[in-house]
This record gives C-alpha cells, sequence and structure tokens, in this order.
C-alpha cells in the first residue's frame, strides 16, 4: 500500500477515537514489548487520546533486560503511565500445573507467555474501563503469525492494515527512537527467537520481512507464478493457520 502517511496517521486517529467514543471507554492499555509494532500503536494512541489516556504495561516472562529496556525507554518517550508486572513467576506456576503428567512441547509452553500478558492486560482493562489495543500488522496477520487469544486477541487493532513495511515507514515519519526502529523484530518466545528465523523455518526457505511484504502483495494483486514453490508453501501457511482470524466455528448462522 502506498501511504500519504499523513492522511494515514488522521485516518488512524480518527478510528481510535470512534472506537473510544462509541464503547464509551475512559483510555487505552497496551502491551509494550520494546518492539516497533507496539511503540508505533501507543504513539497513534497517544496522538489519539493524549499522554493521560493511554497505559502501558511491561509484562516480561524470563524476557532479556534489554526488551524491558527498549520498552521502558519507549513508554518514557511517550510520556505515558506504565507498569512493570513480572510474570516469569506466575508463568513456572501455571506451567507446572498444566505439564505435571508430561513434558510440554517447545511451541505450547511458549504460547503460554502471550496468553498469560493478555490476561493481565485485560484485569487492568476491566478495572480502569479501558479497552486493549492490539499491535498486530497485517504482515503478521495474512500468515497468522500470532498466538490465538493471546497476542491476537484486542478489543481493536490500529495498524492491522499496513504491512511491516509501512510500520516502519510511519514510525521514521513520527521519530520512534531509531533503536526500536531498527531491533530485530520477536515475539520474545524464547532466548534467540526472531520473526523472520521462525516464519522462514515455518515457510521452509529464509524470508525477510521486505520479501514477505512483497509476496503477500503479489498475492493480493493476483501478481504471482502459482507454480512457483515459495507462493505454494506461502499460500498453505496461510490456509493452514486462516483459523485463527475467523471466529469459532458454530451452527447459529447455518442453514439446518
Amino acid at each position: 500500500m502506498n501511504l500519504i502517511i499523513e492522511t494515514e496517521i488522521e485516518r488512524i486517529i480518527n478510528f481510535i477515537n470512534e472506537t473510544i467514543q462509541d464503547s464509551k471507554a475512559k483510555g487505552i492499555i497496551l502491551g509494550l514489548s520494546g518492539g516497533i509494532d507496539s511503540a508505533l500503536t501507543g504513539a497513534l494512541c497517544v496522538r489519539a487520546l493524549g499522554k493521560s489516556r493511554v497505559f502501558a504495561l511491561l509484562l516480561p516472562i524470563h524476557s532479556p533486560e534489554t526488551d524491558l529496556d527498549d520498552a521502558k525507554l519507549m513508554a518514557n518517550y511517550l510520556g505515558i503511565r506504565y507498569e512493570i508486572i513480572d510474570l516469569t513467576e506466575s508463568f513456572e506456576i501455571l506451567l507446572k500445573a498444566l505439564s505435571h503428567t508430561q513434558k510440554p512441547k517447545e511451541l505450547v509452553k511458549a504460547n503460554l507467555k502471550p496468553r498469560l500478558r493478555m490476561m493481565a492486560l485485560y484485569y487492568f482493562a476491566n478495572q480502569l474501563n479501558y479497552l486493549v489495543a492490539g499491535t498486530g500488522n497485517r504482515s503478521e496477520k495474512e500468515i497468522g503469525y500470532f498466538t490465538k487469544y493471546g497476542d491476537g486477541a484486542a478489543d481493536f487493532l490500529p495498524i492491522l492494515h499496513l504491512y511491516k513495511k509501512d510500520v516502519r515507514e510511519m514510525a521514521k515519519y513520527l521519530k520512534i527512537p531509531k533503536k526500536i526502529i531498527d531491533r530485530k523484530p520477536s515475539a520474545g518466545l524464547w532466548e534467540g527467537q526472531t520473526t523472520e528465523g521462525e516464519v522462514s523455518q515455518q515457510l521452509g526457505f529464509p524470508i525477510s520481512y521486505d520479501k514477505l511484504d512483497e509476496m503477500l502483495e503479489n498475492l493480493a494483486n493476483n501478481t504471482f507464478d502459482p507454480d512457483n514453490m515459495e507462493y505454494q508453501n506461502l499460500l498453505k501457511l496461510r490456509e493452514k493457520n486462516r483459523h485463527k482470524s475467523q471466529l469459532p466455528p458454530s451452527l447459529l448462522n447455518q442453514n439446518t
């Protein structure tokens, strides 16, 4: 998508304001991870509502100290209230209770982290009458790169229509700290984990965000070679994870 950035920022701000007004919520809460997506989401929410109505949670779970440092840097840069709640002990207690009969798979174990974080976000959202702002982007939504009912759970998603390249472009325009923009994207699921590395493994070939965005745009415009193995793998991954973006199936709206 070709962004006329100022116009697009205004459109997102209007969307945020309308969402808050319609819900009669008092403000917005979001999780700040130290990454670019949550940084941009926070910056846009502040532009829409002002600093006093945006609240951030920093929710480390066996997280590197650098992640927490970057999240604090962004919260202070935005001038918003934030609270650090270390969920490591809670994670270990929950994991022990769930896995007393068998050792959990690594991905199963990792997915507990974003689900635990979302529980914390909704605890405060309910307490304050705030809405939870999700921080997902279009690149990750298209391939299902998020945890169902974890970081995929939110009351609204201000940047879900933006590809990662657009997120970077808008972040630069809003003068988000270079350290945040230049960080290697990671969901923080385990030590050394990177988004590009994990997506490459799932697709069966090395891929960067730039290449992923290009391929996704080609799929959207139907300008791709259907016989190309890489596109075939991308389509399979997208189909496999489609359930993450849909409501749970039921018989409610089916003809019987």
